[in-house]
């Protein structure tokens, strides 16, 4: 489903009862690198054990305890699914429909023996197809995913109302920076991309004359493309994604694209106007189909709908995305075939495998703890909202407004999605199931159009292991996935969770007031709540933080992009503070316990550190840098604890080492 770039942002008495006896208390040791100080690098010091311990193997670009936990989740799902039984489901069921999926996908010798036959027929519709047709393939053939994206979503200035947006696309390297720099790792992506678009193209049946057009044709229109899209950075600014049209007056301005036309064969009728996320790139689409040949056009689409369909067919297809994923991340094997068939119904039934999910694995104990461990994260924030000298009192209380306004969800959603109208065959093609899915998921969105926006709806399944804020609907969800150790055991020591489920709370609830959150009000309108004074004083602050970010080199030459990364960063540092501050509220006049030779707020700030454990592949850093809004784990303990006061109180960091920061250099917002 199409989003817009601001939907989502992700990740008094004591909350957690007493340990039991013989239950995890403290710090594991073993995770620990004592040869380092604390104050010299506290990421190689908390994490270089487990570092150590857990080397990257050959499937992996990044492995920590993040992705050590989805590993769990992944096994608790393959678990459910090897014990569903299609022959005896009744037809059409949840149960027949996820166990014939995974079946499809695990089925090596008959995709093999297809080789690129699921996709001839597809192919001769592109290649014989008008020029008036591109815009119906774009449409209706599900694979098809040119030039642009769209979907329905609350309106930013009416939030009560679905709409529909349009937004750029049509990248099949994803990110428009490696179109366009000019850089050793740009270069041999590029090259990669070039290599991987001919090998499908000829496995789909073209010979290498036609092939090499193809990837020269692709290559251009992707280029032209990049250079109107507009830059991950800009695509934060919440206001430059918001421009209303009338499908008229765009008719008009910009003939070459029939938006009406793609809309009606959609099978959505009314749609009059449109909120167009990036107008320059519109302009460059209408541009492209015009003066394009339409042999380039068909070329173009047919690339992007061979990459969709690739990892759906036979081997030989799989094995050229992989190497293409060779050289943008660094990995070294392919995952093995069970984890890549598991992650389609995973992902396109997620709701039908959720509630299985919650059934086996979610204790309805688990989630009244974390209602409560919410409830003390939220009156933590609000201290300290009311305590902000850099705030006036008639912007705080705007800001507490919102905060008492909270969704909160937890687990799992209350009423499961409906997969009845979607077929999964098994005597059709994989792919074509695939297909299937994707036109499922799209007609449920288009399905929202011009209805009131539901907002007991979920944009995570139970079973995924993150956590989400919602601007548009001013709501924190935490799904079952998630709530397991290391990020929260019910029966560990409270510094623990609270440095760990508790920073994450406290940082999804710190994204209704990072750089785009807080440009939306309590009812997930984008307003302005702020006086001017407020914003101004906010915006340094937060310049500052992304300045911070900005010096950090990631890899030789290569420094983070801290206004990228910022929404996520002011959300690290306000996540640590609003959880130290609970957990303390949560010791009430108790000085906490010593353990193992660890203080309270040592365990605190060990657990932070502990959960984003983990080895990095530099392919790796550099592929993340660019295109994700998260800084990397050393840095999201690192830099955020070096702005932290009680921190370097904890472990007795002082000037002169290399983890204190001066108090005038450092950057508190939340």
């Amino acid at each position: 489903m199409y989003r817009t770039a601001i939907a989502i942002l992700s990740l008094a008495a004591s909350v957690m009862p007493a340990a039991a006896e013989g239950t995890p208390r403290g710090v594991d040791r073993a995770n620990l690198d004592t040869s380092v100080a604390p104050g010299t690098d506290f990421y190689d010091y908390a994490c270089g054990g487990w570092m150590k311990a857990n080397p990257l193997r050959p499937e992996y670009s990044r492995y920590g305890t993040f992705d050590q936990l989805g590993e769990l989740n992944r096994a608790q799902v393959r678990d459910l699914v090897l014990g569903l039984d299609a022959t005896t489901a009744a037809p059409g069921s949840n149960t027949q429909k996820i166990a014939d999926l995974y079946a499809q996908g695990m089925d090596s010798t008959t995709l093999n023996a297809q080789g690129a036959s699921p996709v001839l027929l597809d192919l001769a519709r592109i290649y014989g197809t008008g020029r008036d047709g591109i815009v119906d393939l774009m449409a209706t053939m599900p694979g098809v995913g040119a030039f642009f994206g769209t979907g329905v979503e609350a309106d930013m200035m009416n939030s009560t109302q679905n709409v529909m947006y349009w937004g750029q696309g049509g990248l099949g390297l994803g990110d428009r920076d490696y179109y366009l720099e000019d850089s050793d790792n740009a270069r041999a992506v590029r090259e990669a991309y070039r290599k991987y678009l001919h090998t499908i193209a000829t496995l789909a049946g073209l010979n290498d004359e036609n092939a090499s057009r193809l990837v020269e044709n692709t290559m251009r229109i992707e280029t032209a493309l990049a250079s109107a899209a507009m830059s991950r950075e800009e695509m934060r600014d919440p206001a430059a994604g918001y421009n209303p049209r009338s499908v008229a007056a765009l008719a008009a301005d910009y003939p070459h694209i029939d938006l009406r036309r793609y809309f009606e064969k959609q099978g959505l009728q009314g749609v009059d106007s449109i909120i167009v996320g990036q107008p320059k790139s519109y302009a460059a689409v209408d541009s492209i189909l015009a003066s394009e040949s339409l042999t380039a056009l068909r070329d173009y689409v047919a690339a992007g709908y061979l990459d969709s369909a690739a990892p759906y067919l036979s081997d030989a297809f799989v094995d050229a995305g992989f190497q293409m994923s060779r050289v943008l991340s660094g990995v070294e094997e392919q995952q093995p075939r069970w984890k890549r068939a598991l992650a389609v119904p995973n992902g396109m039934l997620g709701e039908a495998l959720g509630q299985l999910y919650v059934e086996k694995y979610f204790p309805a104990s688990s989630k009244e703890k974390m209602l409560t461990l919410v409830g003390n994260l939220r009156t933590a924030l609000g201290k300290h909202i009311d305590n902000l000298t850099w705030m006036s009192d008639e912007t705080k209380a705007k800001a507490r407004e919102k905060l008492d306004a909270f969704t909160v969800k937890i687990g799992y959603p209350d009423k499961w999605r409906d997969y009845s109208a979607l077929t999964i065959d098994p005597y059709r093609p994989y792919w074509n199931n695939v297909q299937a899915a994707i036109l499922f998921n799209q007609k449920l969105n288009n399905d929202d159009f011009g209805k009131p926006v539901d907002r007991d709806r979920w944009y995570m399944s139970p079973q995924t292991v993150n956590a989400y804020y919602s601007p548009l609907t001013n709501e924190i969800c935490f799904p079952a996935g998630i709530l397991q150790a290391p990020y929260f055991n019910p029966d560990a020591d409270d510094a623990e969770n609270y440095g760990a489920i508790g920073v994450v709370i406290g940082h999804e609830m710190t994204h209704g007031f990072d750089d785009q959150g807080r440009q939306f009000d309590k009812d997930g309108n984008f307003a302005n709540w702020w006086t001017d004074a407020d914003a101004q004083a906010f915006t340094a602050l937060a310049d500052s933080l992304a300045a911070q970010f900005d010096a950090i080199e990631v890899a030789p030459g290569v420094h983070a992009n801290g206004r990228f990364t910022l929404g996520e960063n002011i959300a690290d540092q306000g996540g640590l503070r609003v959880a130290h501050t609970a957990y303390h509220t949560a010791l009430g006049d108790s000085a906490g316990e010593t353990i193992d030779g660890f203080t309270p707020d040592q365990r605190f700030y060990l657990a932070y550190a502990n959960v984003w454990a983990g080895n990095i592949r530099e392919a790796e850093i550099l592929k993340r840098t660019k295109t994700d809004p998260h800084s990397l784990g050393r840095w999201r303990v690192n830099a955020s604890l070096r702005n932290i006061e009680p921190f370097f109180a904890a472990f007795g960091i002082t000037e002169g080492q290399p983890m204190f920061r001066p108090a005038a250099e450092r950057v508190v917002i939340w």
